[in-house]
C-alpha cells in the first residue's frame, strides 16, 4: 500500500516537537508495511506555504502512483481535495473543530473526504459526521518511560530537594499558563517546596527526561483533542491534575495520584496538593496499555483498508517498504 501523507505540521530542526504525533505516526505505519510519503508545508513558518502547497502536491501525484492520500488537518485536506486521484483520509487532531474560526471551515469541508478519524467521541460528536472513526493518538512506549528520578533531575540540572509540577505546551493563549501561574502561588502556601516547570518547544527525547523527573503533571487548556502530553506523563506513571477537557477525564479515571480540576485556581492548587502529597507515581502505564503505536497504527490501516474496499480497490496489499 502506498500512501502520501500530506500535513502542515512536522517537526523541523527549530521546532523538533512541532506536530511529532505525525511523524511517530508516519515511521510506525512504515515499520508495518506500509510505503508513506510525507509532504509538509510549514503553514506556521508561513501563509505562502499554502499556495505553494497545491503546486507541490499536484507535483507529487505526477511524480508517483499513490492508492490512497491521508491528510492531517483541515487546510492539508483543503489542498488534497484539489485532486483526487484515490480516496483520502482526513485526520482532524484537536478542538479546532468546535471551537475558534477553523470550525466552520471543518464542518463544511469534512463532509467530501471518504473517511475521517477525530481523537474523541467528543470531536465525533460536535463536528456532527457520525461516520468518522474514533482513534486516538499513539504512544511511544520506549521513549516515555519512568525512568530514576534522582538521575534524571541531575542530568537535567533540576533541584533535588523540590516537588517539581511540570507544565509542558505551547505558548497559546487557550493552553492558560496564567492559570498554572496563579494556582501555584497558592499551592505554595501550603506546599512551600513545591516549584514550576515550564517546558516549550523541546525536543521530544528531553520532553520524556522532564516526565521522569517531575511530580506531577498540570493540565490548565480551556479546551483540547485528545492531549499527548497527557498520555506521555500515563506512560511515564506520573501523576496528572487537569481540567475536564477532551478525553482526559478518561484518561486518567481510576488512576490513583490523578486528579480532574476546574479552572478554579484554589481548586486546582488543592488538586496538585493531593498529588504531591501522596509522594508516589501512578500506575499510569497500564492504563493507557492500549495506545501503544503499534495498535494505533494497526486502527489506522484498518481504516485505510475499509476506504479502499468501499471505492474498490480491494486489491490493494500492503508490502514492506525497502528499508523500514
Amino acid at each position: 500500500m502506498r500512501v502520501l501523507k500530506i500535513t502542515n505540521m512536522y517537526p523541523t530542526t527549530d521546532r523538533p516537537h512541532f506536530g511529532i504525533f505525525v511523524k511517530q505516526e508516519t515511521e510506525s505505519l512504515r515499520r508495518l508495511g506500509v510505503d508513506v510519503d510525507v509532504l509538509f508545508m510549514d503553514g506556521a513558518a508561513s501563509k505562502a506555504a499554502y499556495v505553494s502547497g497545491f503546486r507541490r502536491y499536484w507535483k507529487q501525484l505526477r511524480e508517483r502512483e499513490y492508492d490512497l492520500v491521508h491528510a492531517h488537518y483541515i487546510f492539508a485536506g483543503i489542498i488534497a481535495l484539489s485532486r483526487r486521484p484515490c480516496p483520502i483520509v482526513l485526520t482532524h487532531h484537536g478542538a479546532e473543530v468546535f471551537e475558534t474560526w477553523e470550525a466552520p471551515v471543518c464542518r463544511l469541508f469534512t463532509r467530501w473526504f471518504d473517511s475521517v478519524i477525530v481523537r474523541t467521541e467528543e470531536m465525533r460528536t460536535k463536528l456532527g459526521v457520525s461516520r468518522a472513526h474514533v482513534i486516538p493518538g499513539g504512544l511511544d512506549f520506549e521513549l516515555f518511560r519512568p525512568r530514576p528520578i534522582p538521575e534524571v533531575r541531575r542530568q537535567l540540572g533540576l533541584p533535588e530537594d523540590k516537588r517539581l509540577v511540570l507544565w509542558a505546551g505551547v505558548d497559546r493563549p487557550d493552553k492558560r499558563f496564567d492559570l498554572a501561574l496563579e494556582a501555584m502561588q497558592k499551592l505554595a502556601r501550603r506546599v512551600p517546596d513545591a516549584e514550576l516547570v515550564k517546558l516549550s518547544g523541546k525536543p521530544h527525547h528531553l520532553v520524556a527526561q522532564y516526565m521522569s523527573a517531575c511530580d506531577v503533571l498540570l493540565l490548565t487548556s480551556d479546551s483540547e483533542g485528545s492531549p499527548n502530553v497527557v498520555k506521555e506523563a500515563m506512560a511515564s506513571d506520573l501523576p496528572v491534575v487537569g481540567t475536564a477537557v477532551g478525553d482526559v477525564p478518561e484518561l486518567i479515571e481510576g488512576t490513583d495520584g490523578c486528579h480532574v480540576t476546574s479552572q478554579d485556581t484554589d481548586d486546582i492548587a488543592a488538586k496538585l496538593e493531593l498529588a504531591l502529597t501522596r509522594g508516589r507515581r501512578t500506575n499510569g502505564r497500564e492504563a493507557v496499555a492500549h495506545l501503544a503505536l503499534e495498535s494505533i497504527s494497526r486502527r489506522i490501516m484498518t481504516v485505510y483498508d475499509d476506504t479502499l474496499a468501499a471505492a474498490g480497490r480491494r486489491n490493494v496489499q500492503i508490502t514492506a517498504t525497502p528499508g523500514s
